[in-house]
């Protein structure tokens, strides 16, 4: 990426046209609605509606994932769209400087509050401790005032991996499969959960423009997910599903003849699985995980990692020996 490109001072419509698209693609609305989502994206750009991106216990994929956005690019986004106020991996100040920028942007309210990473509370949250802080209580404290929160990633949504180590790591509003009210104090605003491990950045584009556009958050299911992205069933989709009603499947990855068998015994978790990676896909829509090959392992699930691990062992019951 070249220096231009950092500088280019904001969106032209062609790239509100793109983001407009995007998300009427992603959200299954109506074409009908592009000048609507477009004229919403012309209107908030010069105030650029304010987010707080915090990262507990994780790894930082979903940055990566949102980063790795091309159509609009991140930076696009991110100094163009929107007015990111705090993230600790991707803002340029640091210190007591960032602590003022995310202590500010708090005080002021009305911002989108993105969460990364799930939520120890072991020990009274001090496994994730950021600026003499627990997590616990910078979300807390940061949840308060927000309009709106996104949860980014299978941690925040529903604990994910960290949840089967000694921290006792929740989602904001999950633990696992269970509601888990440990922010009740907060108030009574839309909490939407974008899991996957990592979040698509798909996802995540069009869940704040829809935000941007509508003022509320899209239809979602139980687990709160946007039922854009988590209504159909990866199994009901599979390009393999051929293969798996003529029960034809992969028994040893090293033989070649057995190329594009279904993948069920060895661990794939498709048919529990709610999301669109078949159809969206992943690095600008090149592959995802079966296409390549690899076991689904229901990353977008409240089971994932603690109820599907061993992820490459065939230990749920699909009808199949």
């Amino acid at each position: 990426m070249d220096l231009a490109t950092l500088a280019r001072p904001q969106l032209n419509r062609r790239d509100f046209v793109k983001i407009a698209s995007l998300t009427v693609a992603a959200m299954g609305l109506s074409q009908a609605l592009n000048p609507r989502i477009v004229e919403a994206l012309e209107q908030v750009s010069p105030a650029k509606p304010p987010v707080i991106w915090l990262e507990g216990q994780g790894c930082t994929g979903c940055t990566e994932s949102f980063l790795n956005n091309l159509e609009p690019s991140a930076v696009s986004i991110l100094l163009d769209t929107i007015s990111l106020r705090y993230h600790e991996t991707a803002m340029a100040a640091s210190g007591h400087q960032a602590d003022k920028a995310l202590h500010d942007t708090i005080k002021a309210g009305g911002y989108v509050l993105v969460i990364e990473g799930s939520i120890p509370l072991a020990q009274n949250g001090k496994f994730c401790t950021i600026a003499g802080k627990t997590f616990v209580d910078i979300v807390r404290e940061s949840a308060k005032n927000a309009a709106v929160i996104i949860n980014v990633g299978a941690c925040s949504s529903f604990g994910g991996i960290p949840r089967s180590g000694p921290t006792d790591a929740v989602g904001y509003l999950f633990r696992g499969k269970t509601l888990h009210h440990v922010f009740d104090d907060v108030g009574n605003k839309p909490v939407i959960n974008l899991p996957t491990c990592p979040v698509h950045n798909e996802r995540l584009v069009a869940t704040i423009v829809y935000y941007l556009t509508f003022g509320k958050a899209p239809e979602m299911d139980s687990y709160h997910r946007p039922l854009a992205f988590y209504g159909k069933l990866q199994h009901d989709n599979c390009a393999r599903r051929g293969q798996f009603e003529a029960r034809r499947f992969v028994t040893d990855f090293k033989d070649p003849a057995q190329h594009g068998r279904c993948l069920i015994l060895k661990g794939c978790k498709g048919p529990i699985a709610f999301q669109d990676c078949w159809e969206r896909q992943w690095n600008q829509r090149t592959n995802y995980c079966i296409q390549a090959g690899v076991p689904c392992v229901a990353c977008s699930q409240p089971e994932f990692y603690q109820d599907t691990s061993p992820l490459y062992a065939h230990d749920y019951d699909f009808g199949v020996k």
